[in-house]
């Protein structure tokens, strides 16, 4: 499958603009999980939330719909990243299995000054769970240093079956390399100027990308750091998770919008 969607949805510019004029607040994520097909939260990075919140989270979102969810700063910002292990258990165990179904990738974002160190690294991603309450955990790892692009990082993020997020940013490096069994995309670089963020053509062309990803064809159009990973048999299809996330952020719901749109066609 592939999903498209925006990062959070309470953000005022966005009311009586993707909200229509006067829309009750309170019912923002149903409004707007309704046209869109996933969303990634981003409170879960800046403090703990209660399972009740997630419950009704998912109560209030159609069945097929996916959060995927950002994980905490604390497990992330740190100088010794081996060392992340009670950080890590305990935001995964505070309630994040009430999405149930809805549970999609959890994305751990590191800060664009933290530096890869490969034994390290691997000491973080050793201790990401797999299960958590019976559900299966898919993981997303959002790095922003030059020095993570490199063989060595991209092998270690296949050995652990972990995706490495793709940011369209002028920021930070791209890093298109497919590392998991499933793809992870965060594109950054709306434009105000333009009523979808992405021109017609750009948003034209993540689809084409994304279909891609989707039936395990390997994209030509974006620079790899290390070789294609070597698959057996058939081309082996993944789930694609697309969120307009900064840049004009006041566009994101367009964006979104707009991409879903085409890849209906």
């Amino acid at each position: 499958m592939i999903l498209a969607g925006i990062g959070g949805w309470t953000f005022e510019p966005w009311r009586g603009v993707f909200y229509p004029k006067g829309h009750v607040q309170a019912r923002e994520l149903e409004f707007a999980s309704r046209n869109v097909t996933s969303i990634e939260i981003n409170g879960t990075y800046y403090s703990t939330q209660k399972p009740e919140s997630f419950r009704k989270w998912a109560a209030e979102t159609p069945n097929d719909f996916v959060f995927s969810v950002k994980a905490v700063r604390f497990a992330t910002n740190r100088r010794v990243l081996a060392e992340a292990g009670p950080s890590i258990d305990k935001f995964v165990s505070s309630g994040i299995s009430q999405l149930g179904r809805k549970l999609g990738p959890l994305l751990w974002q590191f800060m664009p000054t933290k530096k890869f160190d490969a034994e390290d690294f691997e000491g973080f991603l050793a201790a990401l769970p797999k299960t958590v309450d019976g559900l299966g955990l898919r993981h997303a790892v959002e790095v922003r240093h030059e020095s993570f692009m490199v063989p060595e990082f991209v092998a270690l993020a296949r050995k652990y079956n972990v995706a490495v997020v793709l940011a369209d940013s002028a920021k930070y490096p791209m890093i298109a390399d497919v590392t998991a069994d499933f793809i992870y995309v965060r594109l950054q670089a709306a434009e105000a100027a333009v009523t979808t963020g992405y021109t017609p053509a750009a948003i034209k062309k993540w689809v084409g990308r994304a279909r891609d990803w989707e039936a395990g064809v390997a994209v030509k159009d974006l620079p790899l750091i290390a070789a294609a990973a070597k698959t057996q048999g058939k081309a082996k299809k993944r789930d694609v998770f697309v969120y307009m996330i900064n840049g004009a952020k006041e566009r994101a719901p367009a964006a979104a919008m707009a991409f879903l749109k085409v890849l209906e066609k």
